[in-house]
């Protein structure tokens, strides 16, 4: 997981986050009694935005040119 999910939680009860929107958890979908589903500042949507055609075509161009400036030895997208 990217975050921890019970301490996100937590953050969202206390505001010290304003608002979220998720659509992945630890469990999809999450447990019917996952405060998840209680929070007014937390938005749930289902894990299928990689569906839509333009979301693909998009995912395919980044990975071609992802690609393209590595074999050129042209770093991007580097994370530290």
């Amino acid at each position: 997981a990217i975050i921890n999910e019970a301490e996100f939680i937590q953050c969202m009860k206390e505001n010290v986050i304003a608002g979220a929107g998720l659509d992945t958890q630890e469990m999809e979908p999450p447990k019917p009694d996952s405060d998840l589903w209680k929070l007014d500042n937390v938005f749930l949507t289902p894990h299928i935005g990689w569906r839509r055609l333009e979301t693909r075509q998009r995912l395919v161009d980044m990975t071609t040119d992802n690609i393209d400036h590595y074999i050129k030895g042209e770093l991007q997208n580097v994370v530290n």
